[in-house]
């Protein structure tokens, strides 16, 4: 029996390589890939998954990861906030791409223009594309998983894409699938166009790995 995707899959190779190369044990099959809905996401024991084609895919955890997403809402949030500019999520925003993926970026901005009268969905899952995604990478995520997560974000409107490596203390800024540069700690991340003005030094960003009771 073909699992019911559109081209079929017929095995669990293919469908682990569909989905990025993922391994096996982030594959949720209750219910059966392909089949999954956004109701079957918002159940409490399908907490911490994303949506991809009819199917949950766990997200890879960490503290690492949590750590310097949360960080980085708190600054992106002191620019946002004086200036009325929209929201910013975290990991647990959920938003449903146009396209169909549902996608839960460890941080996202979204400009009021994006949403239904410049008011904040108050849907649990949202029909929205943010302005600016992050992904703090994890130990667990793939370079297939990440190449789709990046060419879905960029196909439903997002303008730009932050891939934070917390372990090189690198970030990739991806403008469009093909156009990106690599910044180091010694450069300065901006938010150009989406957030013009915002300026963060990386190796303020990464200090905070290194941060301890003093």
């Amino acid at each position: 029996m073909n699992i019911p995707f559109k081209p079929p899959v017929r095995t669990i190779g293919e469908l682990l390589r569909r989905l990025g190369d993922i391994p096996p044990d982030r594959v949720r099959f209750s219910p059966i890939p392909g089949t999954a809905t956004i109701d079957d996401l918002l159940r409490s024991e399908n907490r911490g998954c994303e949506l991809v084609e009819g199917t949950l895919v766990e997200k890879p955890m960490g503290m690492e990861e949590s750590f310097l997403a949360a960080w980085l809402i708190t600054i992106i949030n002191n620019y946002v906030l004086p200036r009325n500019l929209g929201i910013v999520t975290g990991e647990q925003g959920l938003m449903e791409l146009p396209g169909g993926p549902v996608r839960g970026p460890d941080v996202a901005f979204t400009s009021w223009d994006r949403m239904t009268d410049g008011r904040r969905p108050e849907e649990p899952i949202p029909e929205l594309a943010p302005d600016l995604v992050v992904e703090v990478l994890s130990r667990g995520n793939t370079l297939g998983e990440m190449s789709r997560k990046r060419t879905e974000y960029l196909a439903a409107g997002v303008r730009l894409v932050w891939e934070i490596d917390p372990r090189a203390r690198t970030v990739r800024v991806y403008t469009s699938t093909t156009a990106f540069i690599d910044l180091t700690a010694v450069d300065t991340l901006d938010a150009a166009p989406v957030l013009p003005g915002f300026t963060l030094p990386l190796a303020d960003l990464f200090a905070q790995l290194d941060r301890r009771r003093g």
